[in-house]
């Protein structure tokens, strides 16, 4: 049997095809735009994007796909019309600050009943308050609430509403939105209340996998967050592991197990996954919002053309008195603070294009130790951290995530293993097993990288210089 694995991410959609006996393939990717129509507001076309998803379900399906699974970029969400299925809304995506005023002024009266239900801080990175703005900005919302046509929702819910006619979204998506109790796993009606969002036009919360419906003639049987998806595609179901993946931003999460977690060194409790029969299983959550965006910003400012070009520095920058702060969308886990920015410091006559790449490197592997040092005080580590995405294929960056994280690292060199998470979990679901090998005959091979304990101490010290100069 082959399994169709459709990614869709902050940046693109990429759909892959894979089989039980390891076999896999790209079938269909196409990029979409992002919208910036002021400044900290950031959109993506729905539609443009659901175009993407059907071409990719066609491709599955010329190619002999059976069912598929679906990924999805989290806390991005939008509303429309239940009866025609048009949007009234861009999507707003989960980098979009919009909502930072509102955040501040709920946050006086309402952040302990957040952080408690959800557990979540009171954050515009999380989806309650892009809907609430919904609802307060765009006038046709609240016709539509008023006639029981208005849908609101994370960009799954939407997809899966026009694909297969279920008005639903699975319960590790709905646990980014700060509108479900992080326990019972159900819309709380506290949150709604709180965030002004009517739990009546909310889908119904679901399962990861399973009967999910079907669309263009497919079976859906798993769907779930992306930063989820990886972390399944790495194997993690002992309590303590923990993944980081270096996309357009960079995402920690650690394995917990079925105890709900509290949301405590501000880092954020998640589902990590409910597959269909199964009890609810939880990890922490911990990002970096610009990671492999810094990098690509700074290649369109010139500073580099060549990812080749970032693969071998000597010393540290900070060493230099040169550091980077790379909060180029503010910084959150463990700050959640929207209001910082990005910042070079310590620039001189003499400081080069290529001091500068090793700065902002080195501040995105700062980022992630402390990102990684909030984790394990509130879950103790277990075994290496497993990163995946496209900074993890650089392996003076991974060696440098050891040495400032003291931390084993396994790069697993897979730029996918996202899709093959998401269509592990649908093979589950289907009694079906997608071998490991489906992912190693291509992204072989897996590298480690232990860390130099004499370049740790150096290192961890040069990022308590770092921090105390930063401005969060």
């Amino acid at each position: 049997m082959t399994l169709l694995a459709i990614d869709q991410s902050t940046t693109s959609t990429t759909a892959l095809l894979f089989d039980v006996s390891g076999g896999v393939r790209t079938v269909h990717r196409a990029d979409h735009k992002q919208i910036y129509p002021k400044q900290g507001w950031v959109e993506h076309d729905p539609l443009e994007i659901l175009g993407h998803i059907r071409r990719s379900l066609d491709a599955g399906k010329e190619q002999g796909a059976q069912a598929f699974a679906l990924s999805n970029q989290g806390e991005s969400c939008l509303a429309w019309d239940r009866k025609t299925g048009d949007p009234i809304s861009p999507m707003i995506v989960w980098q979009d600050n919009r909502t930072e005023a509102a955040c501040k002024s709920l946050e006086l009266h309402h952040g302990n009943t957040v952080a408690q239900r959800a557990r979540l801080p009171l954050s515009p990175y999380f989806s309650a308050a892009k809907l609430g703005w919904v609802l307060q900005n765009i006038p046709a919302a609240s016709d539509l609430a008023k006639n029981g046509r208005l849908a609101l929702g994370t960009s799954d819910a939407f997809f899966r509403d026009q694909l297969t006619g279920r008005f639903e979204t699975d319960v590790a998506t709905a646990s980014r939105t700060s509108l479900m109790n992080l326990e019972t796993c159900q819309w709380d009606p506290q949150l709604c209340e709180v965030f002004g969002v009517p739990i009546a036009c909310l889908p119904k919360i679901t399962d990861c996998s399973g009967d999910l419906g079907a669309a263009q003639g497919l079976p859906l049987a798993a769907a779930i967050v992306d930063q989820q998806a990886a972390l399944y595609g790495h194997g993690v179901s002992h309590r303590g592991e923990s993944k980081f993946t270096f996309g357009t931003g960079a995402f920690a999460q650690t394995f917990v197990g079925p105890d709900c977690p509290p949301f405590a060194q501000g880092v954020a409790p998640t589902v990590a996954w409910r597959e269909v029969g199964q009890k609810t299983v939880y990890a922490l959550d911990g990002g970096i919002h610009t990671a492999a965006a810094a990098v690509n910003w700074a290649r369109d400012l010139g500073l580099f053309h060549e990812f080749s070009e970032l693969e071998g520095f000597c010393g540290h920058a900070l060493e230099r008195g040169l550091a980077f702060v790379p909060a180029l969308a503010g910084l959150a886990c463990p700050h959640w603070d929207n209001n910082a920015k990005g910042t070079w410091l310590g620039l001189s006559l003499g400081t080069t294009k290529a001091d500068m790449m090793q700065a902002l490197l080195e501040g995105i592997a700062y980022r992630a130790a402390e990102v990684c040092a909030a984790m394990e005080q509130v879950v103790p580590p277990n075994g290496a951290v497993l990163v995946d995405g496209g900074m993890s294929a650089n392996p003076w960056f991974c060696q440098l995530l050891a040495n400032v994280t003291g931390r084993s690292i396994k790069a697993a060199q897979m730029s996918d293993i996202t899709a093959y998470g998401a269509a592990k979990m649908a093979g589950n679901a289907l009694g079906l097993e997608i071998p490991s090998k489906a992912a190693r005959s291509v992204f072989e091979p897996e590298a480690g990288f232990s860390p130099q304990m004499q370049r740790f101490e150096e290192a961890r010290n040069l990022a308590q210089s770092w921090l105390a100069k930063a401005p969060v």
